[in-house]
This record gives C-alpha cells, structure tokens and sequence, in this order.
C-alpha cells in the first residue's frame, strides 16, 4: 500500500520560495507503477492540479504555473518535492500530493488518483 505524507511551513511571506515535500512509503518513487502529483486547494475553491513527475524524473506542470513551480526527487529519503517561487496570497492553499497509476495532465477529479496525503495547510501572508 502507498502512503503519502506532505510536510513544509505552514506559513510563507509574499515573494518567498514555497518548498513541500511529500513523503512515500511503500513504494520508491523511482517506481514506474505511479506518477507522482501535486494539487492544491484555496479556501472556498475547488481543486487545482498542479504539476506530475515520473518515477524516471521527467516532470510536467499546469500551464498557470510552470514559469515558477519546480517538482523533483530526493531518492535517498523516498521524498517528492515541490518548489514554488515568488508566492502571493492567492497561493494560499491546502496542497495535496496524490499518487496515480496513469499520466493524466490536469486531471482534478479525486477518484483519479490512488492514495492521497493528508494536505497540508500554506498560508501567503505578510
């Protein structure tokens, strides 16, 4: 069973580097089973997918934000990481990484994906 886990700050200043990370286990992220991805929540609105990256590295973002968002690997702790720069208010979010056996770009439909994290809460404020 795959189990994910995010973890990061819960609160960022305007301008700063959002950095999460999204902790597998069982599973190595360098699996060719699941595509790793990032959605996200602001409050009152309805999911937003962020970006997917592959076991093998290869990584592809929402168009909205791929001028600023960064998804990698760190293979020695199993761990996904999001890096989002230049955050604003409007990044204010719970941010979700969810696992999913087929590539499916944008897709924002829960039961598209096979195991989520819990979310974790960011808040953009000064």
């Amino acid at each position: 069973q795959v189990q994910l886990q995010e973890s990061g700050p819960g609160l960022v200043k305007p301008s700063q580097t959002l950095s999460l990370t999204c902790t597998v286990s069982g599973a190595s992220i360098r699996t060719e089973t699941y595509f790793w991805n990032w959605l996200r929540q602001p409050p009152g609105k309805g999911l937003e997918w962020m970006g997917v990256i592959s076991g093998s590295g290869s990584a592809w973002y929402s168009p909205s934000l791929k001028n600023r968002l960064s998804i990698s690997m760190d293979t020695s702790k199993n761990q996904v990481t999001l890096q989002l720069l230049s955050v604003t208010p409007e990044d204010t979010a719970v941010y979700y990484c969810a696992a999913a056996k087929t590539l499916i770009l944008g897709a924002t439909t829960k039961n598209t994906y096979d195991s989520w994290g819990q979310g974790t809460q960011v808040t953009v404020s000064s």
